[in-house]
């Protein structure tokens, strides 16, 4: 999901294509940014801490970080102890950044999280919480694409090489009989790998035919006159699928439970009052949004409306989807079978959804050390 997608062919012998990947992509420079949080600490601090850094791109699938520091949720959680959050635009300079201890907590794609903890040989990092589920689209060109079964010498845009969306796109199109090949694009189907940000002119300047592409990506390109002809989410058992999730540094986590805690219940908390308040959090959104750290702007309402109401958040990070987005990429031959297990570490956020009367969720077998 240009400088934010650089290509590689190789990360580990035994996973070679997995830094490509963003599950959810962010726009322009590969530079972290600062953005404060909009309400001042008070209180107690958390495990003593100064401040809490915590990492996540400024679009509609990482809603519940943009919300929670719009409405003050996280702060109000964390009491004395600071906020600090940083904006990233690629998933490889926000995984460095958490190895260096630039940012402690990050929302971040699944492809990007499979990577940093693959590279690390299960070191770096634990997926702590989902976050956002859907949110990513097929959009075409109706006057060359009208329908599914139109493709066939047609160009395709994803984000990048083997990032998420690319993977799902693959995926769908050998399920549809048509031959690609995964490295080049080439195939029955050309598949154009290209920044999102340029995506909206590559498809009016008629470039490209469609896209497969997450929000608000796929919503500016409907706004520009193009057809969502296919949800993602048809794809996926229930109409669910990871495209964000929670990850924490090992060592915080095991030096700073409690502020992790906190963390995850500002999360479990604002994603509750992201469901029951539609109308207002579209509002905090696209104000957050509009902060000069984030992208400087509002989107218009007939993008972030849309853009909005196709993401869903979720608490649970729905690891058996993360475990098929795997298996996906190496059906396509992009990647060699990864191990996963012990990537998931979800005590506390089981802990935070029972002291609020909800449900545990599972980690697919793919918890523990």
């Amino acid at each position: 999901m240009s400088a934010v997608r650089h290509r590689l062919l190789a990360v580990a012998a035994t996973v070679p294509l997995l830094t490509l990947a963003l599950g959810a992509c962010g726009y322009g420079s590969q530079a972290p940014k600062d953005t404060a949080a909009t309400v001042a600490p008070k209180g107690p601090k958390v495990d003593g801490l100064d401040q809490v850094k915590i990492g996540f791109f400024g679009n509609t699938t990482h809603a519940t970080p943009l919300i929670g520091l719009q409405t003050g949720q996280f702060q109000k959680e964390l009491g004395g102890t600071a906020v600090k959050s940083s904006v990233f635009n690629a998933g490889p300079a926000e995984i460095e950044a958490l190895n260096s201890n630039a940012i402690d907590i990050g929302w971040i794609g699944p492809s990007p999280a499979i990577n940093g903890y693959v590279k690390s040989h299960g070191k770096s990092l634990k997926i702590i919480a989902g976050s956002a589920s859907g949110g990513v689209s097929l959009i075409v060109n109706p006057k060359k694409i009208k329908s599914l079964d139109d493709l066939k010498g047609k160009t395709i845009a994803t984000p990048q090489l083997g990032n998420t969306q690319d993977v799902a796109l693959l995926n769908f199109l050998s399920g549809k009989g048509y031959t690609v090949d995964a490295t080049t694009g080439k195939g029955d189907v050309t598949v154009q790998r290209i920044d999102n940000k340029v995506t909206p002119t590559a498809f009016t300047q008629g470039s490209i035919d469609a896209a497969w592409v997450p929000e608000p990506t796929a919503s500016k390109l409907v706004a520009a006159g193009g057809k969502a002809l296919l949800d993602e989410k048809k794809l996926w058992q229930d109409g669910k699928f990871v495209i964000t999730n929670v990850i924490v540094s090992q060592h915080f986590l095991k030096e700073h439970p409690k502020a992790v805690e906190a963390v995850l219940r500002a999360s479990v908390k604002t994603n509750a009052w992201i469901r029951s308040h539609p109308a207002e959090a579209v509002k905090a959104l696209n104000e957050k949004l509009a902060d000069p750290a984030i992208t400087g702007k509002p989107l218009p309402d007939d993008v972030i409306d849309p853009a909005f109401k196709n993401v869903d958040v979720t608490d649970d990070p729905l690891a058996a989807t993360l475990q098929e987005e795997a298996d996906h990429a190496v059906k396509a031959g992009l990647l060699k079978k990864p191990d996963l297990k012990g990537i998931y570490d979800l005590t506390l956020l089981n802990k935070v959804l029972k002291s609020e009367g909800k449900p545990p969720v599972d980690d697919a077998g793919l918890g523990g050390n």
